[in-house]
């Protein structure tokens, strides 16, 4: 290749002398101004944009720094609040397993209360159950009657024995089958007990005549509690009751006393549906006091003789029993002869 031909092919003309082993290279002028200006302006230039590269990688350094820094502390403060907060979770799993032991202790305790309680209770049922019962064994005698009258505490008696029955009565399980039910319980003897004696002071005429006067919250729980339970449950403690009503509605004031209560009428139409003879017999004895007294029967004869079921009083008139089949007689018959008054008194006032 030629010289002219390989100059023309840069741009940047030069050619190459060996001058005593050196080499030299030969430019044109325009092309060194050239290259001279391109120094210079990578001169001016190039500490500009180093410069501002230099910077921004400081300013990130120092950035980084700060943020590490930071970083660093708040590490070391989230460590010092675990160890703060390590301490004070051993601190409560400590006091936990304290009361935990704590709760055992307590729990072993109350086991042990509670035991002693249910033998209070069953011992304090059980000389409950044995003194009403030896109480109403006593109360058959009119004299120690008279006696209970005598000392004045017949009233505080009478209101916490009508309070039993209705706390038992109502923590009765009426929906127990009436041939599954146990009545032969500490408790169920007291209960008797309680309500025999009841019985038995109305059975004597100055005992009636106070329970009459001074114990009517006594007659209006005696009903409540007979509405209450249902047929089949504890038929001895039904009966018990209604012969102390029995009792008391012997006295005038008392079967006044006794009639004026809108729930008794109802009361006997339910119990006169019961399956047992003797809350029937002692319903029956109940109805015959009311027909007996003519003041009394003439405040509710047409209520009287529209409510009662004729046809269930029939119907016991043909019962095994014979107490209940005659008392069941001489009912139809006393509610028959008032039906004729009744219809007599009638045809007169037309």
């Amino acid at each position: 290749m030629k010289p002219s031909e390989s100059a023309k092919t840069s741009p940047m003309s030069s050619t190459r002398e060996d001058v005593g082993g050196d080499r030299f290279v030969r430019v044109r002028k325009r092309d060194l101004d050239k290259l001279s200006t391109e120094v210079m302006q990578l001169r001016e230039f190039l500490p500009r944009v180093i410069n501002g590269d230099v910077k921004d990688a400081l300013h990130k350094a120092w950035t980084l720094d700060t943020l590490k820094e930071q970083s660093q502390q708040e590490q070391q403060q989230l460590m010092q609040e675990c160890l703060h907060l390590r301490s004070r979770l051993e601190a409560l799993q400590a006091e936990c397993q304290k009361e935990k032991e704590e709760k055992m202790v307590l729990r072993e305790q109350l086991w042990e209360s509670r035991e002693q309680l249910q033998q209070q209770a069953e011992f304090c049922t059980g000389l409950g159950a044995a003194s009403c019962t030896l109480l109403w064994s006593a109360s058959r005698k009119e004299e120690a009657v008279r006696d209970i009258l005598a000392d004045g505490k017949l009233e505080p008696f009478l209101s916490v024995a009508g309070q039993t029955l209705e706390s038992f009565v109502k923590s009765l399980d009426e929906e127990e089958k009436p041939q599954q039910q146990n009545y032969s319980s500490h408790e169920h003897q007291f209960v008797l007990a309680l309500a025999g004696v009841i019985t038995n002071i109305a059975a004597v005429t100055s005992g009636r005549d106070f329970i009459s006067s001074s114990a009517h919250i006594l007659l209006d729980t005696l009903m409540q509690l007979l509405g209450l339970m249902k047929p089949g449950v504890f038929a001895k403690l039904k009966v018990l009751m209604l012969m102390a009503l029995y009792n008391v509605s012997i006295s005038v004031k008392g079967l006044t006393y006794i009639s004026e209560s809108p729930a008794l009428l109802p009361l006997i139409c339910t119990l006169l549906e019961d399956r047992d003879s003797e809350v029937c017999l002692q319903a029956l004895r109940l109805l015959q006091s009311l027909l007996v007294e003519g003041e009394v029967v003439v405040q509710f004869t047409p209520d009287l003789l529209r409510s009662l079921p004729m046809g269930r009083i029939r119907q016991l008139t043909s019962s095994r029993h014979a107490a209940l089949s005659q008392t069941a007689q001489e009912a139809l018959e006393d509610l028959e002869r008032l039906t004729s008054t009744q219809n007599s008194a009638t045809e007169k006032d037309l």
